[in-house]
């Protein structure tokens, strides 16, 4: 994909979303498993689903519902991202990028984004929130290959602090004065759609992660490459392949991710409410 295409694409987004909405977010939330219903949290004053916007690419996940939605949680303008797009569904890594990067085009500061994931750390169990503080991303394609993007950010951006101190500290207090239990860890990205096998979760520990998934890393980059704040957390679903007997499946997932919906919901409403 060349330079021009990517911007190109970029503007043609925004200019589609901008005839039918003219709401500015500050705070973009992609809603991963679990959270799907964080809608009900929030004022809305549009929706949009992302096959009305022009060159905008939809999921094909269930249980992703492709949409848009602007509003006001309490004051707090915000757009959240109900459903993303996986590079396993056959996107190029442009497109999988493409909507974190329109955020910050539609006038947002900071993205928080959120996930569902395996265990890796023995000691995290189905149903736990793990705040992200660093990633391992080497797995898959580096959204930066290819020409650089001047407009969003610079050729070689730091990635020494990915996830916003200052953000972790607010959701970690945040935990804390809700009573929320809340672990930490790296988070690892691969491919999928395929689940890891048992010696691939042997080697991910030994690397250093705690928790993987098939989302969430490729989004990071590119927001911080565009200047973006990024945190995140994640709900681990299920104790990863070779951890216990049981195999894996993507019903596990979305059921455990329910089950811990109105912790995560709580959590990411009032962190949300307390970011500068």
């Amino acid at each position: 994909m060349h330079l021009d295409s990517i911007y190109g694409k970029l503007e043609r987004c925004l200019a589609c979303i901008r005839e039918k909405v003219d709401f500015v977010p500050q705070t973009v939330l992609v809603l991963g498993s679990g959270l799907g219903n964080f809608a009900d949290q929030i004022q809305v004053e549009a929706e949009l689903a992302y096959r009305e916007i022009d060159g905008f690419p939809v999921s094909t996940v269930a249980g992703h519902a492709g949409k848009l939605i602007f509003g006001y949680l309490e004051e707090r303008p915000i757009v959240c991202m109900k459903g993303r797009v996986h590079f396993y569904e056959g996107y190029d890594m442009e497109d999988v990028v493409l909507p974190v990067r329109l955020m910050k085009l539609l006038g947002a500061r900071t993205v928080f984004l959120t996930n569902a994931s395996g265990g890796v750390n023995p000691d995290f169990a189905a149903g736990d929130l793990m705040l992200i503080t660093d990633q391992i991303s080497c797995f898959v394609r580096n959204p930066l290959i290819g020409p650089n993007v001047e407009e969003l950010g610079t050729r070689f951006p730091d990635m020494s602090e990915i996830y916003d101190k200052e953000l972790c500290g607010v959701i970690r207090n945040t935990a804390k004065e809700q009573g929320i239990a809340l672990k930490e860890g790296v988070y690892l990205q691969l491919t999928g759609p395929s689940f890891e096998s048992p010696a691939e979760v042997r080697m991910l520990r030994m690397l250093g992660a705690d928790a993987v998934g098939m989302s969430t890393a490729v989004e990071a980059i590119a927001a911080r490459h565009a200047g973006l704040r990024v945190c995140g957390v994640s709900c681990v679903c299920n104790q990863a392949a070779g951890m216990t007997e049981k195999p894996l499946s993507h019903e596990e997932v979305q059921e455990a991710a329910d089950k811990a919906a109105p912790l995560f919901t709580k959590l990411v409403k009032e962190s949300i409410l307390r970011f500068s």
